[in-house]
């Protein structure tokens, strides 16, 4: 485990308590597995007996495998390498990323996702705001920018690499597109963890969040997917027939109450963050509680005191789990 070094100001009192939870968490670590981390030059435990694959990140010398760079040593069947700690974002096909559209060009659009390389979301790959499954004509094409426009924020799948290195995404789903009503959040890609799930809807806070692979998470008020073909023809006459002043204040105005919440998630991934913690949504709502429970403001949680609680909490954390 690999902790950051907190760039906050800290009191005296402050400073030993950081200090004494940080030593607290990578004994816990150390204890839990001896090689987790390691610096250029670390030796890696291996077992001489039995074959192994020498992977990304090391190196054999006199008989001794050694890390080449800094970070966490993996071991998948055989195969031993390091993954490297604040290196981009690595994709694999399948990945949900979250990115930010920077340009609308020719049958598809450019997307930022914290890589080398922009990520490419082709028309042809883009889930039709009618909803139908058909060939895309011109008239798709020059209405491009009523679907996504520069610096929108969009959720899409990484369908596979181009020849050139950049990523193909794709967004067939009504759960892809447009996210709006919430803000965007950039951690470190090492410090989210593919999983199963990357959607979560906060059911009792009314809060959708998305954790990217790519380190780009999107904290926005709930929207209910629906499918637009199971929209009938009188529905749709109840839309167009509403009026269009109340429209227009339903989707711009967000309540609030909901308004905070965002922002108290959002600051909650930002000391997170901070301290190089694992960013999931177990401890997320932990953060969030932990806040709630000490009647910390939400511009207070940035602050040096807070870092150092949520440093607390997390040694106890896994000290109790642990025991479990």
């Amino acid at each position: 485990m690999v902790m950051r070094k907190l760039q906050l100001p800290l009191s005296q009192t402050q400073k030993v308590r950081f200090e004494r939870a940080i030593e607290r968490l990578q004994s816990l670590s150390s204890t839990a597995n001896s090689d987790a981390s390691v610096i250029v030059t670390d030796s890696i435990p291996v077992n001489h007996d039995d074959a192994y694959l020498k992977g990304h990140g090391t190196s054999e010398v006199d008989g001794e495998l050694l890390a080449t760079v800094c970070g966490v040593v993996e071991r998948v069947d055989k195969l031993v390498y390091v993954r490297t700690l604040r290196a981009r974002y690595k994709p694999e096909v399948g990945d949900i990323v979250v990115g930010r559209v920077i340009e609308v060009a020719q049958k598809r659009w450019r997307v930022e996702l914290n890589f080398n390389q922009d990520g490419v979301l082709m028309l042809s790959s883009m889930n039709m705001p009618d909803g139908i499954q058909r060939r895309r004509t011109s008239v798709d094409e020059l209405n491009m920018r009523n679907i996504f426009v520069e610096h929108d924020v969009v959720c899409a799948e990484v369908r596979n690499f181009q020849h050139d290195g950049s990523l193909q995404l794709q967004a067939r789903s009504q759960k892809y597109g447009k996210l709006e009503k919430g803000q965007l959040l950039k951690v470190d890609p090492y410090l989210v963890k593919r999983s199963k799930h990357h959607f979560h809807y906060i059911e009792s806070l009314g809060i959708d969040l998305i954790i990217g692979c790519n380190g780009f998470i999107w904290v926005g008020e709930h929207v209910e997917l629906r499918d637009p073909m199971a929209i009938d023809d009188q529905k749709d006459e109840e839309m167009i027939s509403s009026s269009a002043e109340n429209t227009g204040k339903e989707q711009i105005y967000t309540l609030l109450e909901t308004r905070q919440t965002i922002c108290r998630i959002g600051n909650a991934i930002r000391v997170l963050s901070n301290l190089g913690f694992t960013v999931t949504l177990e401890i997320i709502m932990e953060t969030v509680n932990l806040s709630n429970s000490k009647n910390v403001d939400i511009h207070d949680m940035l602050g040096s005191e807070f870092h150092v609680v949520v440093a607390e909490n997390e040694a106890e954390r896994r000290r109790t789990k642990r025991k479990k």
